[in-house]
């Protein structure tokens, strides 16, 4: 069993070795960019990655105090379902009320891989394949789409 500083070392490492593993991959838009901090260039919107012990995640979250605004952003979004998903390559799941102790009401699209744990050396391979191209095919739909969702925010 490891230690809480072992774990959290254990964590720190899995995301450095993902940054760096992200870093040789530019945005759809030809420019550098910090994955792991995608630039939506919207207050309010994130893409958030997650790993545990038993799945990882991929998070799009809206999280807009106005709630009249997270709903029109949130129908835009279903608007564009079809295209997002089929650029992802998968389904997402589409929650359009998720609790948080940090932000009280958001919506969330998230796509998820289950059975794979970020402390196993034999998982890392799959787990960075799954982060890489989700996030590759995102920033494809989000570059194609970012006019609109940042007319929308405003």
């Amino acid at each position: 069993m490891l230690s809480k500083e072992e774990l959290k070392e254990k964590k720190l490492r899995f995301w450095d070795e993902l940054k760096k593993e992200l870093a040789r991959e530019k945005s759809s838009s030809g420019k550098r960019i910090n994955w792991l901090s995608y630039p939506t260039e919207i207050k309010n919107i994130y893409l958030r990655l997650n790993v545990t012990k038993k799945e990882i995640e991929l998070n799009f979250d809206i999280q807009f105090k106005d709630l009249a605004v997270r709903e029109v952003f949130w129908e835009q979004m279903h608007e564009l379902k079809n295209v997002l998903e089929q650029e992802i390559g998968t389904d997402g799941i589409w929650i359009e009320n998720c609790y948080s102790e940090s932000v009280p009401i958001f919506s969330r699209i998230q796509w998820r891989k289950e059975n794979l744990n970020y402390l196993n050396e034999s998982d890392k391979e799959e787990i960075f394949d799954f982060f890489k191209s989700k996030m590759i095919a995102f920033d494809i739909f989000y570059q194609n789409f970012k006019e609109i969702l940042l007319f929308l925010s405003k």
